[in-house]
């Protein structure tokens, strides 16, 4: 369990990730037009990290969710929580010759052929999105489709923990607002969860286009500690010790064990790289990492070189207020609660 507390807060704001592996809680509060810090911490123990799904279990969830509420001194009771990218569906529709009242029941009528799962068990939302084509019967929409079972788990989850859930939403939007905040460009946006990597090409705000790869920061572990003949908690730590940095290594075969543990992330987006780029003709200006594995060493080096483009660690304090003291602490979990400060910055929009 990792926590603060930093700043009392008035009205403040919960924004709280569970992931497979684990649960992250940041409180924001507004004050002069800016988000301050007010608490945050996260459980991931190794036990939990490497043997549990956090989502798939309602009251040992609620339980862990309530511990870290307590010991961070987390005040607020109004949470807003993600969906797991890989589990929710999105697609941007091309809707012509429609009458705006009309939308509702095209975009249901589009959503059939593009969903692969029966609607009835789907949760659908839309949203228009701003488009170049000036015709007043033709629109861009964004759907998304979430699994009604998926959603009720979270509901479950918070109404054991007794907190009050506002909203739920993609982790993908979570992660546009605390990483790419105004930025419009074509960006890609590499989220490296335990479990899987989701790949989302982001432009002007909206994800164009998603990918999800059943491969995380836990294959890399998986493998160390095969090679190392060491427990997983062990080869978590030196996989970071090492990255993928062959110098001053007496390990000289693990830095390479990892870059072949994550070929399959790095063909992954290349793959959506050129899809994206050949099918629109827009450049993609830089990719952004978030989860625990972007802070790997010189894993931005490394994909940078072999892609030929820009690779940054995003930055989620980047838009909030911190005490400078605890800048150094944060800068070093800041992939690691990318969404959930996203989250919290939703009622502050």
């Amino acid at each position: 369990m990792k926590l603060t507390s930093v700043f009392s807060s008035e009205t403040s704001y919960l924004g709280i990730d569970i992931g497979t592996s684990s649960i992250k809680l940041v409180e924001l509060k507004k004050e002069k037009g800016t988000a301050k810090l007010v608490t945050y911490g996260f459980s991931e123990s190794p036990e939990n990290k490497f043997n549990y799904d956090w989502q798939n279990h309602t009251r040992y969830s609620a339980l862990a969710l309530n511990k870290i509420y307590k010991e961070t001194g987390a005040i607020s009771r109004s949470a807003i929580s993600a969906l797991p990218t890989f589990s929710v569906f999105s697609s941007v529709l091309n809707l012509s010759n429609i009458a705006e009242k009309d939308i509702g029941s095209a975009v249901h009528w589009e959503a059939k052929k593009v969903i692969p799962l029966p609607l009835e068990e789907m949760i659908l939302d839309w949203k228009r999105i701003a488009s170049d084509d000036k015709d007043a019967k033709n629109f861009k929409v964004l759907l998304t489709g979430a699994p009604k079972a998926l959603v009720k788990k979270y509901i479950n989850i918070f109404k054991e923990a007794k907190i009050n859930l506002l909203s739920l939403e993609t982790e993908t939007f979570s992660l546009i607002r605390s990483l790419l905040g105004n930025d419009k460009s074509s960006i890609m946006l590499v989220e490296l969860g335990s479990s899987t990597t989701d790949i989302t090409i982001i432009n002007k705000s909206i994800p164009v286009l998603n990918r999800s790869i059943d491969v995380g920061g836990l294959s890399i572990t998986k493998a160390v500690s095969k090679k190392l003949n060491m427990s997983l908690g062990k080869a978590e730590q030196f996989k970071y010790d090492l990255g993928i940095n062959k110098l001053n290594s007496n390990e000289k075969d693990v830095p390479e064990l990892i870059t072949k543990t994550i070929d399959p992330i790095i063909n992954e987006i290349k793959y959506a790289l050129n899809l994206y780029q050949n099918k629109n003709n827009l450049k993609i200006e830089k990719i952004v990492l978030s989860g625990g594995s972007a802070l790997l060493i010189n894993f931005t080096n490394f994909l940078s070189n072999i892609l030929d483009m820009k690779v940054i660690v995003g930055d989620p304090w980047s838009r909030i207020t911190v005490p400078e003291e605890l800048k150094p602490v944060l800068n070093e979990i800041g992939p690691r609660m990318s969404v959930a400060v996203g989250l919290a910055l939703r009622e502050m929009e």
